[in-house]
């Protein structure tokens, strides 16, 4: 069995192009057992009636031609469902390989970024340069409200995801509204390569870093950034608003670059606890820092976030964090499956859980509407209306 570790946010927000559908591995012959997937104790865990079950649907179902391949992710999708655990989920391979594919940056759709709501339409954040949706003239602050002819209100990132993502050369049909117009957008499907970190120099020579998503690349990119943007920089703002998270290796890694001493966060899990220490790249550890944080911040992010916090080595600027305090790990089954499964829970450095309370910033400010954030893929439309970026550089400036 394979094994990774990743920490993915629980957050609605995400880059859209790929989806990610939350299940038990049982042998396609049904045997008497069913094979432990996992390294730890098993003894309370009885599955005689996954077996009872699986035999009678084989034997007497009306129709004859059962397919064992999805009876058994069925049953597998059923036990990760019943822990109530809403980070630990089940991906079939086909899922589980395009999961492998945004670690490192890799989508198949249009190349939008969305952000969503419990009670209205995901609204685009920004698009994907050259992708499809770009070139099609898609535009941040405009809300989806259908696909195909499905409604998108309410919809979890994960149904929209679904809707949207499909094969290369494929199309898809958004209606979206602008303001007080409706209008359609049929869009072909492309494969994207998107960078998880973006910068530009904003203010007074203030270099503004926008993490998307804690990937397998971001640590490479974010050291490239740094390395590019900090000479003669007076400040930093770095944004991690609407960051699920990723990679816990790769938010070692940014804390790292701002921290030169001490523990960047702490996991406790079964086998105890691992204090998680500060590495050796420190390219700014003085560099004057706000770090932008909002209800769509969560997992890596608010580790990154919260540690500088506690490190006393950024101010956080925004709106209370989502509150994820959880590490998933990834065990690759025998047919290419996975079964993302929480496995610790993390604490920041003194020792505090954000988990279902979020962090709380130094300084809370609202956003009026998602498409006033500054979108650093189109720096030439300014940050007049972003709020939370305009504080931070107030803070930064001595104000």
């Amino acid at each position: 069995m394979n094994r990774s570790v990743a920490l993915r946010g629980g957050a609605v927000a995400l880059i859209l192009v790929i989806g990610f559908v939350a299940g038990l591995y049982v042998d396609q012959a049904y045997p008497e057992f069913v094979p432990y997937f996992g390294h730890r104790n098993v003894s309370r865990v009885d599955l005689t009636e996954v077996q009872q079950a699986a035999r009678l649907i084989q034997a007497d179902y009306v129709d004859t031609n059962v397919n064992a391949s999805k009876l058994s992710q069925g049953s597998v999708q059923g036990l990760v469902s019943s822990l109530g655990d809403p980070y630990s989920l089940y991906f079939s391979p086909d899922q589980y390989k395009k999961l492998q594919q945004s670690y490192q940056g890799q989508y198949t759709g249009i190349g939008i970024y969305l952000s969503f709501s419990t009670t209205t339409y995901p609204t685009i954040t920004g698009t994907v340069p050259g992708s499809p949706a770009a070139e099609a003239g898609l535009m941040r602050g405009d809300q989806i409200v259908k696909v195909g002819d499905k409604d998108m209100k309410a919809i979890t990132a994960d149904q929209a995801t679904a809707l949207i993502q499909g094969p290369v050369g494929t199309k898809v049909t958004l209606t979206i509204m602008r303001g007080a117009d409706a209008m359609t957008f049929t869009i072909t499907r492309a494969q994207i390569q998107v960078p998880t970190v973006r910068s530009a120099m904003v203010g007074n020579r203030v270099l503004y870093v926008r993490i998307y998503q804690f990937g397998s690349e971001t640590s490479k990119e974010f050291a490239a950034a740094l390395k590019g943007g900090l000479s003669g920089a007076n400040g930093m703002v770095l944004d991690l608003r609407s960051d699920p998270g990723g990679f816990i290796s790769a938010a070692d890694d940014v804390i790292t670059q701002f921290v030169a001493t001490g523990e960047t966060f702490e996991t406790h899990g079964r086998n105890g606890v691992d204090r998680h220490q500060v590495g050796s790249q420190h390219a700014a550890p003085s560099v004057p820092l706000v770090v932008l944080v909002d209800a769509n911040s969560a997992s890596a992010a608010e580790i990154v976030a919260g540690s500088l916090q506690v490190h006393n080595r950024a101010k956080l600027v925004g709106t209370t964090t989502f509150g994820k305090g959880s590490v998933q790990e990834d065990f690759v089954l025998s047919d290419g499956s996975d079964v993302h499964l929480t496995v610790e829970r993390w604490f920041l450095p003194n020792g505090v859980t954000i988990d279902h309370k979020g962090l709380t910033p130094d300084v809370s400010v609202t956003l009026t509407r998602a498409a006033d954030a500054y979108d650093v893929t189109q720096p030439s439309l300014g940050y007049a209306n972003d709020t939370q970026l305009n504080a931070a550089l107030t803070l930064l400036a001595g104000g």
